[in-house]
Parts: C-alpha cells; structure tokens; sequence
C-alpha cells in the first residue's frame, strides 16, 4: 500500500509527533544533574506508561530515565538518565525498552540501545539485540509475538523468539502501535496519515475510514480499541471504523501517551508531562504525577 500524507488534516498529531522524534533523535541533547548537589532535572518529556503486576506499582518512562510514581513524587530508578523509549511492561518486574544510552554512561558504545530487557524492575537492563541499529519508539507485545516500530527506517520489525531475532515488514509514517494476544496477526497504528490496520503481522497495512486523529491508541482485549484523541478525549471502537466517547482527560490536557494494562486501568500522560490514571475505562481520571515532583531513588 502506498501511504500518502495528509499533514493539514492532523496537524495536532503530526506536530507531537515532530517534536518528539526532533527531542529524541539522539542522546547528546540529553540534560542531566552530573553534579552533586544539583537539583534532578525531573522525567524529561514523557515517553511510555506501565503497571508491574508484581506489586502494583505504576512507572513512567522519559527522556531522562525510569521512574516509580508515588504520592510523594517520582523517584528515578537506579540514578540511570538513559532517554528509555518503548517502554512495555512485560510481566512481573520484567521490562522491554529502547532508546539512547545516558551521554555520560562511560559504557555506551552507540547512540542507540535496540531492544533492552529488565528482570529486576528496572535496576539493571542488558541488551536482547539490534544494539547500535534499532530505536524502537513503539514496542507491542502480542502474544508470542513482539512487534516494534524503528525510528530510524519507520518499518515495522516482528520477533517470535522474544526480541531475539527479527524479521523486518511493512514501512509506516508511525506512531503507536497496538496488538493483543487474542489476534497477534492484527495491529494497529496512529501515524499523521490517520489509523491504519494490518490483519498479516504488519506486512501491510490498510487505512481505517472513519477513524479520528489519535494520538495514541491500546488493544486491551481482541474486540476492543481505547484510544485518545488528539483533542484529549477518550473513544473507544470494536473495528476502527465507529468510535464512541467516552470520557476526557482533565483540564483540557493534549494528551500524549496511553497505556492499558487492562481494559479498565488506564494510564495517560500529557504533553507537559502530567500522569493521570482511570480505573473505569477512561470515564473519570485522577491525577497521579505533575512534573516539578521528582525525587532522586534507587
């Protein structure tokens, strides 16, 4: 399918997606506290979202680091400043991430991580593969399958040996991606040419008529789509072709982030870095982290 881009009909959506792949292009532009004594310099610009089942805890990934979000603030994880793109809660205390390495990590060797894995919560990450090569700005497990979207060649790349390998698909102008393991072969993805679909695994994809302009969207059951649209509200769909509304974040936010960890617990965060949490679909949203309140932690 050739994808032709209507920019003046999602403007909202194609200038956020701008700015974060201009703030994110590469780790050198980072800002870091290096010095003792110097105050944190908070989350960065939001990038990912998660709930680790283990105990509960809700994390925020940004461009300067991990961290666990508390009523006291949020607390970096491990004192790392990596830009941690992708972000996905796996299982219990198991994450998968990409991103750039802290432009003071004496060990990096690349600007850009691949797919990194945690086991511990985020206290310590390795490298699964694509080190050097792949910024996956979008990460989807479905099922046995793990798919990726690289901002470096905005093509699709799907693992069925949990990021070991990879086979490389179709090129989308994206995004978010969206896939649930009751239909692994489906996903969905926001880009500034609107919703598109793939029935094959992301080996092609077709646009979806009908659909707003969204800013970021979830499968959190195979029959279900939530998403937030780009004026912050809150629709949801069965096939992407209708969509209902169904609630809004608070006080007009633009949102920028959207994270189910099932069909009734959302995360949402904004583009001024604002978290915001919803245990009845989406309907009503509390607010659990504005930026100013972060707290340096291990």
């Amino acid at each position: 399918m050739t994808i032709r881009f209507r920019i003046p009909a999602l403007a909202a959506v194609a200038a956020a997606s701008a700015l974060l792949l201009t703030a994110c292009s590469t780790a050198a532009t980072q800002s870091t506290a290096t010095k003792a004594g110097d105050p944190d310099p908070g989350t960065g610009h939001l990038h990912g979202l998660g709930v680790d089942p283990a105990d509960g805890t809700l994390y925020a990934a940004g461009h300067l680091g991990v961290f666990r979000l508390s009523p006291t603030g949020a607390v970096r994880v491990a004192g790392r400043y990596q830009d941690t793109m992708g972000f996905t809660v796996a299982g219990p205390r198991t994450f998968l991430a990409s991103g750039h390495p802290s432009p003071t990590d004496p060990t990096a060797t690349s600007p850009h991580l691949g797919l990194i894995r945690s086991t511990d919560a985020g206290q310590t990450w390795t490298t699964v593969s694509a080190g050097g090569e792949a910024d996956f700005h979008s990460l989807q497990q479905a099922g046995q399958i793990l798919y990726g979207l690289d901002s470096q060649t905005s093509q699709i790349w799907a693992s069925k040996d949990a990021g070991a390998t990879w086979e490389r698909r179709a090129r989308i102008p994206g995004g978010d991606l969206a896939a649930h393991a009751g239909a692994p072969q489906e996903v969905w993805a926001t880009t500034r040419d609107g919703l598109l679909h793939s029935t094959d695994g992301g080996a092609t994809f077709e646009s979806v008529p009908g659909a707003p302009a969204l800013a970021a969207v979830e499968r959190p059951a195979p029959d279900q789509l939530i998403a937030l649209a780009a004026d912050g509200k809150v629709v949801t769909s069965g096939d992407g072709t209708s969509w209902t509304e169904f609630g809004r974040l608070p006080g007009g936010a633009q949102p920028a982030v959207l994270t189910a960890a099932s069909p009734t617990h959302l995360l949402a965060a904004d583009t001024n870095d604002a978290v915001y949490e919803s245990k009845d679909g989406g309907r009503t949203w509390t607010t659990v982290h504005r930026p100013g309140h972060t707290n340096t932690g291990h």
